[in-house]
């Protein structure tokens, strides 16, 4: 089987879209199939770390300056190219083969991007967490979880022949975090160790907030791990400030933070991706949505007493952390409920779900093709 995915990083994109593809990708080709990237080379792109995990990458142009012209859907500025000369060049930029299935995961197309690519790759896969707009695709995913509205999300968006992977039960987390949440005993809810992570991007730098908080003199006595992504805009003096305060650790753009999860009995963090990690692994968190996409999900979570959920990153200051740390301290039992509620929620098995997914509809696909005489 042959797939193409099509993604982009930068610093306003963030991280997540080309992360959770590398995740899918890396599970694929363990299963034997061939796996390429198409990825734009925006600023914060990150081209070299899918080479570096062994997958071949078509870079299209990123031309500065470019204006939008389209303002559907609400993130085409992201794309840096108008759809239609996007798709021209992903086609041409995988060197004339059809993929059995081409995977989109971005926010900036939509259903006419989608229909050009109809009649070139085989099947098409979407990965969508908005649900703002319509898709020409076989297969949506969305790993987010919105209650009760969860399974209806993408009503009207899509036909009624493709098929919905919907929920936290199709998240694509490394292996190694369901490996490790089956050795993992119940979390007790006391606080001795915080593990702060917002992303790969950080433009509001809310990492520098959570740790000024983390400086009180009530929370000296807790070990403190800050970890930075890739595009974090001050990582210098976030070092600095982690040099001052006693048991703090630093580290940047780690390749996983399944280790640090595990080690910490609280995160504070953005409502992206991690989201789904920290939960496979029962880890309680106070939550700030670092953008638009996270808010309903942050806020439904939190809500259905999974998580704390703090706000937006416009109104969350260190006097918010200081407080909702307090409080945390303050009710372990809270914690231990969040705990084991996420672990309910997220099993850690969601990329093995969607492989076999694949795998399974290109042999039936195979199978429809023989029946009518196209295969030998």
């Amino acid at each position: 089987m042959n797939v193409l995915f099509r993604c982009d990083a930068s610093v306003i994109i963030g991280t997540g879209h080309v992360m959770r593809c590398l995740t899918l990708a890396a599970a694929l080709r363990n299963a034997g199939v061939q796996c390429r990237f198409v990825c734009r080379a925006h600023p914060g792109n990150l081209i070299e770390t899918i080479r570096q995990r062994g997958f071949a990458v078509a870079e299209l142009p990123w031309q500065a300056g470019w204006q939008c012209s389209d303002t559907a859907p609400r993130h085409a500025a992201w794309l840096g190219a108008d759809w239609r000369s996007d798709a021209e060049q992903t086609q041409a930029a995988a060197a004339g083969t059809a993929p059995d299935w081409l995977i989109v995961d971005h926010y900036a197309l939509d259903a006419r991007w989608e229909s050009l690519m109809r009649g070139w790759a085989r099947r098409i896969m979407v990965i969508d967490d908005l649900a703002d707009r319509p898709h020409d695709c076989d297969l949506l995913l969305d790993q987010n979880w919105h209650g009760a509205q969860t399974a209806s999300r993408y009503a009207g968006l899509v036909s009624a022949e493709c098929t919905h992977l919907l929920g936290p039960r199709y998240a694509l987390l490394q292996p190694e975090y369901a490996a490790l949440r089956a050795q993992m005993p119940q979390r007790d809810g006391k606080v001795r160790r915080v593990l702060v992570f917002f992303g790969g991007s950080d433009p509001a730098n809310l990492t520098a907030r959570a740790l000024e908080a983390l400086m009180a003199d009530a929370f000296a006595h807790l070990q403190v791990e800050i970890v930075a992504g890739r595009n974090h805009p001050d990582p210098q003096g976030l070092a600095a400030g982690a040099a001052r305060r006693p048991r703090t650790s630093f580290a940047q753009a780690l390749p996983t933070l399944v280790e640090a999860m595990a080690r910490a009995d609280l995160m504070i963090s953005g409502g992206g991706a991690t989201t789904w990690e920290r939960m496979c692994l029962g880890l309680p968190a106070l939550v700030v949505s670092l953008a638009e996409n996270q808010t309903a999900t942050s806020a439904a979570l939190a809500e259905a007493g999974y998580q704390t959920y703090l706000g937006t990153a416009e109104h969350v200051t260190a006097q918010t952390f200081t407080a909702a740390l307090h409080d945390a301290l303050a009710h372990p039992e809270r914690l231990r409920t969040q705990s084991s509620r996420a672990r309910e929620l997220v099993d850690g098995r969601g990329v093995a779900r969607v492989c076999r997914y694949l795998s399974e509809e290109k042999d039936r696909a195979r199978a429809a093709a023989a029946h009518n005489g196209f295969v030998s």
